[in-house]
């Protein structure tokens, strides 16, 4: 059974007095430890595809299965346990929140899911030191730099041990070599087991892929095998200058 289904997946919005569809009749099938990298052009749908995978918008018709459930009749509270169990986000602009140390914001998706204190505090911290963080622990995000702040994120994804790890444009704003060092850390996770599912508008950062789905005007119009995937070989000796 895949980790993740859609089937026929359609969305419109209201755009003045018109519905414009911006999904087309969308189907994709993603297995467990998969690493997929969505490409395409602005408005070619596959930021509204990774919003319904991450269960952050609904589709308007089409049927949409995650860990074998359906999505489709599970209520407001079900599908925000279910983002909160199952699935880890970072996005481009990090959405730190200021004033708050790195613990305390990796510590955020257990403090809704309702771990005590203590337990959540400890896996916080593991976390961090995991993404290299150990001497960052305490620090707010504006003493640190762009790539720690997005290794904090991407603690703050792997916190709660969820099975996908969705990144939406996750290196948008950090130069070359921090962007290696980040999808350096993706990889690692992706041999460790986890499932990821990126979207990038860069080739580059796709090419650490294992997986390309290709999106224009609503719809995958490629779905290939990357052949050339940068390994994580690559990836650390892209990392070797240290944490960013």
């Amino acid at each position: 059974m895949p980790l993740v289904e859609l089937k026929d997946i359609r969305k419109s919005f209201r755009l003045g007095g018109d519905e414009v569809e911006i999904l087309h009749g969308v189907n994709l099938s993603v297995e467990r430890g998969e690493f997929v990298a969505m490409m395409g052009p602005s408005g070619s749908g596959k930021s509204t595809t990774m919003n319904i995978l991450g269960c952050l918008d609904r589709p308007t018709s089409g049927e949409y299965y995650l860990g074998g459930q359906s999505v489709e009749d599970m209520d407001g509270d079900e599908l925000a346990h279910m983002r909160n169990s199952m699935i880890g986000f970072v996005f481009q602009g990090f959405n730190l929140l200021s004033k708050t140390t790195a613990l305390e914001n990796v510590e955020l998706p257990l403090l809704y899911a309702g771990v005590p204190r203590k337990e959540r505090h400890e896996k916080a911290k593991e976390a961090l030191i995991e993404m290299g963080l150990s001497e960052r622990i305490y620090h707010e995000p504006t003493q640190l730099s762009g790539g720690q702040q997005q290794r904090v994120a991407i603690a703050r994804g792997i916190v709660n041990r969820a099975e996908i790890l969705m990144a939406d444009e996750p290196t948008g704003n950090l130069d070359s070599k921090t962007s290696d060092e980040i999808m350096a850390l993706f990889c690692r996770l992706n041999d460790e087991g986890m499932t990821i599912i990126l979207v990038t508008h860069e080739p580059d950062v796709a090419q650490y892929a294992k997986r390309i789905l290709h999106f224009r005007d609503g719809v995958i119009i490629k779905d290939e095998v990357n052949d050339r995937r940068r390994t994580l070989t690559q990836a650390r000796r892209a990392e070797g200058g240290g944490a960013a």
